[in-house]
């Protein structure tokens, strides 16, 4: 879960977790309506900018998001023929512009500043029995398990072509799986020795 958040010192690491979070549902409001491909264009390009000031570590970490590919290039034929090729480009970018931005949020905020951000935010919830700290780790681990599921399809892919020059086969997808099914028990072991069980609240009489 470490390999979410990159050490650095950039504006974007210094910029508050509440800021970012505010800015990623703001940006994410202002992509959803947009349909010409070239202002989403702009604004990718302006999501890659953050990601060229961490120089290669920043290079490495948009080569993570490669497996994402041809699942956008088969939204984008079915989008094509569906509406029109603008239409698919326009979603493309704006699915990569989402994605990238979540992930600078991920890349530069700490869990524990990303917890504390959002449990203020779900603090009124609190009024209908809920946790709110509770609430903020389960978003917050969301946001930390997708570049880490992504990281670790990447080191399995290049795995299988170290071996194999055919494409990846069903062998390698299962192990994919079985492996993110084990880090998933593994955190809710974790969870579970510092006090985080439902199971056990559940049990209380």
């Amino acid at each position: 879960m470490r390999g979410g958040y990159l050490a650095a010192d950039t504006v974007l690491h210094r910029l508050p977790a509440g800021v970012k979070l505010a800015g990623l549902v703001l940006g994410s409001i202002a992509l959803l309506p947009l349909q010409d491909p070239r202002l989403l264009a702009l604004a990718l390009a302006a999501v890659l900018v953050p990601y060229g000031m961490l120089g290669r570590r920043g290079l490495s970490r948009l080569a993570q998001w490669a497996p994402l590919v041809p699942l956008l290039a088969i939204v984008g034929v079915i989008q094509a023929f569906a509406e029109t090729p603008a239409a698919a480009l326009a979603s493309i970018l704006r699915i990569l512009a989402l994605v990238l931005m979540a992930d600078l949020v991920t890349l530069s905020t700490r869990l524990d500043d990303m917890m504390a951000a959002l449990g203020f935010v779900l603090r009124p919830l609190g009024v209908l029995g809920l946790d709110p700290r509770r609430l903020a780790l389960a978003v917050a681990l969301v946001l930390r398990f997708v570049p880490v599921l992504a990281q670790s399809w990447r080191a399995r892919e290049e795995a299988w072509r170290a071996r194999s020059p055919r494409r990846p086969r069903l062998a390698v997808f299962a192990a994919f799986f079985a492996g993110a099914l084990k880090g998933a028990d593994q955190v809710a072991e974790a969870l579970d020795a510092r006090g985080f069980s439902f199971l056990k609240d559940r049990r209380r009489p």
